[in-house]
């Protein structure tokens, strides 16, 4: 009925040609593989991802990998804040397989610093979320002004660092919500354990040096409930900005630390500092001219700082509160401005402030100084105890007990000694006999003294209570007399 048409392939011959083509692909797709296994192995990723690319895309191959770009800056901004992190946080990551290092140490740190160089990779794992991290450097140049010589001079060269984070492009919420953010937290942490304290001088201009003071709360000749008192305050200080925030106070915290000279408090405050990890600015309020003066102060601080005031009683004559409130509040420093420094809406810059007041006479400080808010914890740096004496026994002697221990504890409690003058006098000898024996000789000096002193300040009073019995009694008999004439 119908007849068969012309050069039309019979069935067997279709599916033979389909079978080849099938056949085909296969091994294409395998030969694909294959070249992907090679590529991933001896060539860079960026080249490998165009190659794969390239030869995939016909047959609707993609990439699983997803990439992240950190660059150093952008465009002359500041440093961008993940890369610092990421830096930081790679230092801890580094295996032995990595070859290449670079070390470097700035003046006043502690710790040698190591990184990669350029090209190397490091392999992180995150809740089983395997991340490729590699530092690329790209250098470029620029023309300079004598743009037509050929003298390599005229170039200015330029160098552009990045990081490249590679991972699973599944993972991608995981890596950008909780991933980068524990990078942050972490090179934050690693930051502190490294971090190099400064002591900065204010007093109209600023200057630093690093903090190398050794005093901690181990080594302070200090109260033990006291001290524990202190650090417990301060460890709820710092925890605590969420708290701050809620209630609408400044995160700051202020201290008096009162008592005689040599009790200690320039070592409490370097304790402080080295405890929390805090920068120091030691304020010279003598060399301030005005109100002003106190702001730009505040505002030139660093988060996480210390404010000293040492002697405040006697280290400026302060204007009464009044002269802060007319039009010459800013062409002198006042007892307003200083209060508004502690406690007014200039002292909320910045988190983390701690301001540290010092004096020896507590009776002559204005109360207003004194009220919570502007000094919240009143700290008494006393007479050395026995405990204290221990402590700087073990700190100048090396040793936690002695023969002539009993004796000088005794001694110690009989009179008022300063840490301070038990510290010179075991820095007198490197022998323990002998520091220890010079050490009891001059507390009995000192205990002689002061029963000589009380001795006469006894006889004194004892004085004054005869000559004034004698007085009443003479005032007695003129009152008898007069009754006596008056009668007769």
């Amino acid at each position: 009925m119908f007849s068969s048409l012309p050069n039309m392939p019979s069935t067997t011959s279709v599916l033979s040609t389909y079978t080849t083509f099938t056949a085909s692909a296969m091994l294409v797709r395998s030969v694909l593989n294959e070249v992907q296994s090679i590529t991933c192995q001896l060539i860079p990723k960026q080249l490998q991802e165009k190659i794969i690319s390239k030869l995939g895309g016909p047959i609707g191959y993609s990439s699983s990998q997803m990439t992240l770009y950190i660059d150093e800056s952008n465009n002359g901004q500041p440093i961008n804040q993940m890369f610092e992190a990421s830096e930081i946080y790679l230092r801890a990551k580094i295996s032995p397989s990595v070859e290449r290092l670079r070390v470097f140490k700035a003046p006043g740190q502690k710790h040698i610093c190591v990184t990669i160089k350029p090209g190397e990779q490091i392999v992180d794992t995150f809740q089983d979320i395997q991340l490729t991290w590699q530092l690329k450097c790209t250098k470029s140049q620029k023309t300079g002004p004598d743009y037509d010589s050929d003298d390599d001079e005229d170039f200015i060269h330029s160098e552009r660092r990045s990081f490249e984070l590679s991972f699973h492009k599944k993972y991608r919420e995981i890596v950008l919500s909780s991933y980068l953010p524990y990078v942050l937290e972490r090179s934050k942490a690693m930051k502190e354990e490294n971090k190099v304290m400064k002591l900065h001088s204010y007093g109209g201009s600023c200057s630093s040096v690093n903090l190398d003071h050794p005093s901690t709360f181990d080594t302070l000749a200090m109260d033990p409930t006291l001290k524990k008192d202190v650090m417990d305050d301060l460890d709820r200080f710092v925890k605590r900005k969420d708290f701050y925030r809620r209630v609408g106070k400044a995160w700051k915290r202020g201290y008096l630390l009162y008592g005689p000279p040599g009790t200690g408090k320039s070592s409490l405050i370097a304790a402080m500092a080295n405890y929390l990890k805090f920068h120091i600015y030691d304020v010279e309020l003598t060399r301030l001219r005005c109100n002003s003066d106190l702001r730009n102060l505040l505002v030139s601080t660093a988060n996480r700082s210390i404010l000293v005031i040492e002697d405040i009683d006697c280290s400026r004559n302060f204007q009464n509160r009044q002269a802060g409130g007319n039009n010459d509040g800013d062409k002198q420093l006042t007892l307003s401005g200083l209060l508004n420094f502690m406690d007014g809406l200039w002292s909320s810059c910045g988190d983390e402030k701690i301001i540290i007041f010092t004096t020896n006479h507590k009776d002559r400080l204005d109360p207003a100084l004194l009220r919570p808010g502007r000094m919240d914890m009143h700290i008494h740096m006393s007479y050395c105890t026995p405990f204290g004496f221990k402590i700087l026994a073990s700190n100048y002697l090396g040793i936690k007990n002695h023969s002539m221990f009993t004796e000088i504890e005794k001694l110690v409690t009989e009179v008022e000694v300063t840490p301070a003058e038990i510290a010179e006098e075991l820095m007198r000898s490197e022998e323990t006999d002998k520091a220890l024996g010079r050490l009891v000789k001059f507390l009995n000096v000192k205990k002689t003294k002061h029963d000589k002193a009380n001795a006469e300040g006894e006889q004194e009073v004892g004085e004054i209570e005869k000559e004034v019995s004698e007085q009443a009694k003479d005032s007695a008999g003129n009152k008898v007399a007069e009754n006596k004439a008056r009668k007769n």
